[in-house]
């Protein structure tokens, strides 16, 4: 596939909060920085009180700083805007950093969340690179993708909410358990099987996704724009 054999300048996964990249994107981070491949991964927001205590932040720091070494992220990009009030910043604040962290990187392909996900920091995150990443100017990434996050692209409302219907699946069968690892780093995160964001439950829908298209894992993706 053209987004993980290219050389057209580096990935950038847009997370609205952390493990979200795993979640969505673990195994094809791990297969991208394996073919040598710049992989760069912006945090869209931070927790602050009092909704979140200083020492849940930092663990969850912490977390995120051993899970991308694992998966071989070059680097991380906190943009500290608030977790789970993203919809009291007018959303041209929100445009201007996720523009800001475009111009820096200069992806030629970014991951991003999808826009039925239940959450609304995610909806707003979609829009907003959606905006950024207009194809104005030959800075655009060519490769636009959506990418499903485990309890929040599957809670929509049926028939309300737009549906996650895959347009593009990436073989993760031989990182697929970096992937769990990387997640497994998130500890605050993690929950005990039936919960999604089990490893199990991730396990599942990596089988899953790979079995749609006959591959033993995947992630898939909606691909949103792609310029050849």
């Amino acid at each position: 596939m053209t987004v993980l054999n290219d050389d057209s300048g580096p990935v950038l996964i847009v997370a609205p909060h952390p493990d979200d990249e795993v979640l969505g994107c673990g195994g094809t981070i791990a297969r991208l920085t394996e073919a040598g491949r710049d992989v760069h991964v912006a945090i869209v927001t931070t927790g602050a009180r009092p909704r979140f205590s200083a020492e849940q932040v930092a663990a969850v720091r912490a977390e995120a700083a051993v899970s991308h070494r694992m998966l071989g992220v070059t680097q991380t990009h906190w943009l500290d805007l608030p977790a789970a009030e993203l919809d009291r910043l007018p959303h041209a604040d929100l445009n201007a950093a996720i523009a800001r962290i475009f111009a820096a990187v200069r992806p030629g392909t970014a991951f991003v969340p999808f826009v039925g996900d239940v959450h609304l920091d995610h909806q707003l995150v979609f829009r907003s690179c959606l905006v950024v990443a207009r194809p104005r100017d030959d800075a655009a990434p060519a490769r636009l993708l959506a990418y499903e996050t485990l309890s929040e692209t599957n809670w929509g409302a049926p028939g309300i909410d737009p549906a996650f219907a895959p347009t593009v699946f990436i073989d993760i069968a031989d990182t697929l358990e970096r992937k769990l690892a990387a997640f497994a780093a998130f500890a605050s995160q993690c929950r005990d099987f039936p919960d999604e964001r089990s490893p199990e439950a991730i396990r599942a829908l990596a089988v899953l996704r790979g079995a749609t298209v006959h591959r033993r894992a995947a992630e898939a993706f909606i691909l949103v724009r792609a310029i050849w």
